[in-house]
């Protein structure tokens, strides 16, 4: 069976990924530069290799963004510290990730190569990695295949099955489970990540399957000793929104504004998740049509923040700090693509309300279980839950350390999963 999907996926699926990325690179930028950077892939690694010579430890890491290289990087500053001499490599597939990741630890990022035979192999003779190490889902069949034959160990952390998930259709699930089976080890974030990954794929052929939690929760812990100097606001309470995208506007903007009608003395931030000058335009344009107008904030170093009612950010990075200056957050994603970076403003010991769409986050149902963050699916519902914890300050104290304690407890899995690259 293993030999017809091997055929399937290079005769039908990938060339058809292939020719799909080629014409959406025309119309969208950041396909585009992915798409340049895989072509240039094999390139950069030869001449870094030829220049540098080749080191028999070298661990490959590969993320498909930013938010992915959040889970590798406190893994990978371990692994440095540990093995000084080892040499890491960190591949991506998204700009956001390669061009916004950086540690000392890192002695060369570049884009993933195409995942087609000729490409993998020829990369995996040039680099001849110890040990691929995935983040959380971006794994490439022939990738995992190929390493498979040249006997290279290969790893997923942070992996996560949802119980709705496509790869439980039988046909679908053949396929994965013959990737699965060709990997050295697979570590999911949960307990019952892992349950259910044996419940739907069964342990026969597998490799060995343990829980070993999320190093997502280990990074947003080192940010706490950068920034929980600053101070939340005493006097008024700040609301914060993240990330926020055009499909889930018209709960907030309506929403957010009878707040303010409501409620004087509230401040508002508000972070859309493209913040370019269009975008800032257009959101500025909808709330004064509703009465209320508001501030540009466009600092990237200072975040001493303007004392207007309504302050619209138009700069990106600088969320993670500006959570530690809010109340309450709300974290965007969760009408569309899914919720974002729901760690960030819980660390920060703010209550995190989210959409809907929330399954592909472990840490949205702890917040959720632990009463630190809120799932809310209309307008009616976002208008009376703040109002609540704006209302009552012993009850959105207890819901930003619930949100804090969410953090705390999950913190570790860094430790543990080094331990298991090490050693395994």
């Amino acid at each position: 069976m293993k030999v017809f999907w091997v055929i399937f996926y290079n005769v039908i699926v990938y060339p058809l990924i292939f020719l799909s990325g080629m014409v959406l690179s025309v119309l969208q930028d950041k396909i585009r530069d992915s798409v340049k950077g895989k072509f240039s892939a094999i390139k950069i690694l030869k001449n870094y290799f030829k220049q540098n010579g080749y080191n028999p430890n070298t661990y490959w890491f590969h993320a498909s963004s930013l938010g992915e290289y959040y889970q590798i990087k406190p893994v990978l500053e371990g692994l440095k510290i540990i093995e000084p001499e080892s040499r890491f490599l960190v591949s991506f597939t998204s700009p956001s990730g390669y061009n916004n990741a950086y540690s000392d630890s890192i002695d060369l990022k570049f884009y993933m190569p195409f995942d087609f035979p000729w490409s993998v192999s020829r990369a995996l003779n040039i680099v001849r990695p110890k040990k691929v190490i995935f983040s959380s889902y971006d794994y490439w069949p022939n990738f995992i295949w190929i390493s498979k034959l040249k006997g290279i160990y290969t790893n997923v952390f942070a992996f996560r099955i949802r119980a709705s998930s496509l790869k439980r259709i039988p046909i679908i699930r053949n396929f994965f489970k013959n990737i699965y089976k060709s990997m050295s080890t697979i570590y999911t974030i949960s307990d019952q990540d892992r349950d259910l990954l044996n419940s739907v794929y069964g342990k026969k052929d597998m490799p060995p399957v343990k829980a070993m939690g999320n190093p997502r929760y280990d990074m947003v812990i080192q940010t706490e000793k950068i920034y929980d100097s600053y101070e939340k606001p005493s006097d008024y309470k700040r609301i914060i929104i993240g990330s926020a995208h055009e499909e889930e506007e018209n709960i907030l903007i309506p929403s957010l504004v009878s707040l303010i009608n409501s409620y004087p003395h509230l401040k508002i931030l508000y972070a859309p998740h493209e913040p370019n000058s269009d975008e800032i335009k257009r959101i500025k344009n909808k709330f004064k049509e509703q009465g209320i107008l508001s501030t540009i904030f466009t600092k990237q170093n200072d975040l001493t923040l303007p004392n207007d009612q309504l302050v619209i950010i138009g700069v990106v990075g600088v969320l993670s700090k500006l959570y530690w200056q809010s109340s309450i957050a709300y974290v965007g994603g969760g009408y569309s693509t899914g919720i974002h970076n729901v760690m960030e403003p819980a660390v920060a010991g703010v209550p995190v309300f989210f959409g809907p769409k929330y399954d592909h986050a472990h840490e949205a149902d702890e917040l959720l279980s632990s009463a630190g963050g809120f799932c809310i699916r209309d307008g009616g519902e976002f208008l009376s839950k703040i109002s609540e914890l704006i209302e009552d300050d012993d009850h959105l104290k207890i819901c930003g350390l619930a949100a804090k304690d969410v953090i705390q407890r999950n913190s570790g899995s860094s430790e543990k999963i080094i331990r298991e690259i090490v050693y395994e």
